[in-house]
């Protein structure tokens, strides 16, 4: 049986079964045929055969450091700022200021590191950087004071963006024929990994003690190494030839692709949509009950584990990813304009619109991931694939650390107009892109 989604074999064009049989039609006398091997996708396991994982191989591996990884990350992702202020004792204002400047400034490393991945070979690039991510997760719980915190978040910050702009030539290298369902299956995996992360983190701030944060952090630290020893098991992927004639900084110049990572950052903001805006439109303007801040999330999270797979169905090429951003970008304007206009309503009514909105806009955020992950890796060529990844994280980059200021101005302070206005510039982001893309691919 054939599935939609990515790591079960698909139906072959003809059965060795029947093939068997019918090169022994012509016998007289019956015989006991000998044993039929079966095919390889018979004896997968039933949650290969059902999808929910890949076939041994390269993929799988890839899959399970991604799922190591992002279990460490979420845990401390989702508990920093509480680790900082509780255990560090550093005041609010400068753990904002010293994670946003290291957000800035990790943005700098993932274009030359991913053209270091392109010329020297990617997994070999990924293990250093991912080393480097260990210890510098480490060197946290050596932290006291404000200008050894930013120095720290900063190095943690250049290991991270280096790190998934090498990562990027080996998702491409190991996708497969079928390379945008196998990014919807790591991405789902991924969403997987952060709600149980998002537990753990739970548990570490309920118990609210120097020790289980200093867990939490030498936790990460050796997330990271796990993830390393996971990825030395991946084949080496011997680098693909310049072209003569081509520059160093080629992605910088490459103007069209550019243009769309710009486009990409716009639309990417979404991301802060649920996990910033909301819960503060929730609990400052709506009469919804503030429980419901989880349950909004969780929603958006089981959406993604279980229908991103199947929402990357038939993107698999520049124009479909094109035509999914445009959806998204109707869908996006739909959700934020049901959420806004749930200020004012009854605690019933409130909760309604807001379930009806997270649920439009996790349909928009599945079709942009999907869109997203086509265009990123389809437009860059294929000798470049590390610093044109570094060049699109550059862009999704910048859009999270703008997206709370520009979120709050407009979602926050500008009411139920201002969430209806914040959809409509996803909208019209979502209606350019066709063009751009047919303006922005190879001649």
């Amino acid at each position: 049986m054939t599935s939609d989604v990515p790591g079960q074999v698909p139906d072959q064009n003809s059965d060795p079964v029947s093939d068997h049989v019918s090169n022994h039609a012509s016998d007289h006398v019956p015989e006991k045929q000998p044993a039929v091997e079966c095919p390889e996708g018979a004896k997968e396991s039933w949650l290969v055969a059902h999808g929910i994982l890949l076939e041994p191989g390269p993929r799988r591996i890839l899959a399970t450091a991604s799922f190591i990884n992002m279990l460490g990350s979420g845990v401390f992702t989702l508990s920093a700022a509480v680790f900082f202020t509780r255990s560090v004792g550093l005041p609010v204002a400068q753990v904002g200021l010293g994670m946003g400047g290291g957000a800035l400034v990790g943005l700098l490393s993932g274009i030359p590191v991913g053209r270091i991945a392109d010329r020297r070979g990617p997994r070999e690039v990924y293990l250093l950087t991912l080393t480097a991510q260990a210890v510098a997760m480490a060197m946290l719980v050596l932290v006291h004071s404000f200008w050894l915190f930013t120095t720290v978040i900063c190095l943690t910050q250049l290991a991270g963006s280096a790190s998934q702009a090498a990562r990027g030539p080996i998702v491409r290298g190991l996708a497969g024929e079928r390379p945008a369902r196998f990014r919807a299956y790591m991405r789902a995996a991924v969403n997987l990994a952060t709600s149980i992360g998002a537990l753990v983190a739970a548990l570490v701030v309920q118990l609210d003690t120097h020790a289980a944060y200093l867990c939490l952090v030498l936790g990460n630290a050796v997330s990271f190494l796990a993830t390393a020893a996971v990825v030395s098991r991946l084949p080496s992927l011997p680098p693909v030839p310049s072209p003569p004639g081509d520059g160093r900084w080629s992605a910088l110049k490459d103007y069209r692709y550019m243009v769309v990572t710009a486009l990409d950052g716009v639309m990417s903001m979404h991301g802060a949509v649920l996990v910033f805006a909301l819960p503060l439109w929730i609990i400052g303007h709506t009469h919804a009950p503030r429980w419901f801040v989880g349950t909004s999330v969780l929603v958006n999270t089981l959406m993604v584990v279980f229908l991103q797979v199947r929402a990357s169905r038939g993107i698999d090429s520049a124009d479909s990813a094109a035509r999914a951003w445009r959806r998204a970008g109707w869908a996006f304007l739909a959700g934020l304009s049901l959420i806004g206009l749930a200020a004012g309503l009854p605690a019933w009514g409130a909760v309604l619109l807001i379930l009806a909105g997270v649920g439009v806009h996790t349909f928009g955020e599945l079709l942009h991931a999907a869109g997203s992950f086509e265009l990123r890796y389809l437009l860059a060529p294929a000798h470049a694939q590390g610093q044109y990844s570094g060049v699109f994280r550059f862009g999704s980059g910048l859009s999270s650390v703008a997206a709370p200021s520009v979120l709050a101005w407009l979602c926050l302070d500008g009411g139920t107009v201002g969430w209806s206005v914040m959809g409509g510039v996803f909208l019209v982001v979502g209606l350019v892109v066709p063009g751009v893309v047919r303006w922005a691919q190879p001649a």
